[in-house]
């Protein structure tokens, strides 16, 4: 009687994993949880100051996936719209930083056994809007960056979950100018770590 449940079960999983292996295309959206890199600033006439890194806030991501399915492999590229959010603290005033931006990561994956894999690989970033509050902001560096995604996932009928984590290669900064002179002026790395929830849906 065990035996028999104990196959009946792994049954059960094994054709829940499938419904999203096999090559395809779908949906996802999820929540990210970034920090910024160092804002390097000064007040009026006062000296340089660092505040090293933003306190993190949640932001959201919405886009599209496809996929090339393999015996033991899979390739999966995206297209996501990722808006991140994160505050600093300058001069007793926390100001906002908002980044608006289009992902492409192209993911190299490893089935591990059941509904379980593993993923890495770049992540191409196009800059598409950075707002830090109370100031002029000018654009960034460079409109493209590149970063890296490395994650787990697990997939259960149609659906799929993964936790990934995101980093840039390099930092990204733009230049920003308050609005009167005694504000405050200086630049800021718009190229954020990020821990990444999806949810994703194949069509």
């Amino acid at each position: 009687m065990k035996k028999t449940l104990l196959v009946a079960v792994l049954a059960l999983i094994g054709s829940a994993a499938m419904a999203q292996s096999g090559s395809g295309f779908g949906i996802k959206a999820g929540l990210n949880y970034n920090k910024n890199g160092d804002l390097i600033g000064s007040v009026g006439d006062s000296g340089q100051d660092i505040v090293e890194g933003a306190d993190g806030k949640t932001g959201y991501h919405v886009g599209f996936w496809g996929k090339l399915d393999f015996p033991k492999i899979y390739l999966r590229p995206e297209l996501v719209y990722t808006k991140t959010k994160s505050s600093y603290d300058v001069d007793g005033d926390s100001q906002d930083y908002d980044v608006s931006k289009l992902d492409l990561p192209v993911l190299l994956g490893v089935k591990i056994v059941g509904p379980l894999h593993l993923f890495a690989g770049p992540a191409f970033q196009y800059t598409l809007k950075n707002d830090l509050e109370n100031v002029e902001i000018e654009d960034v560096e460079n409109d493209f960056t590149v970063g890296l995604n490395a994650g787990a996932g697990v997939n259960i009928g149609r659906l799929g979950f993964d936790i990934r984590y995101e980093r840039g290669f390099s930092e990204n900064e733009a230049n920003f100018i308050g609005n009167n002179i005694t504000d405050v002026s200086g630049r800021v790395d718009s190229r954020p770590s990020q821990v990444i929830f999806s949810l994703s849906l194949k069509l």
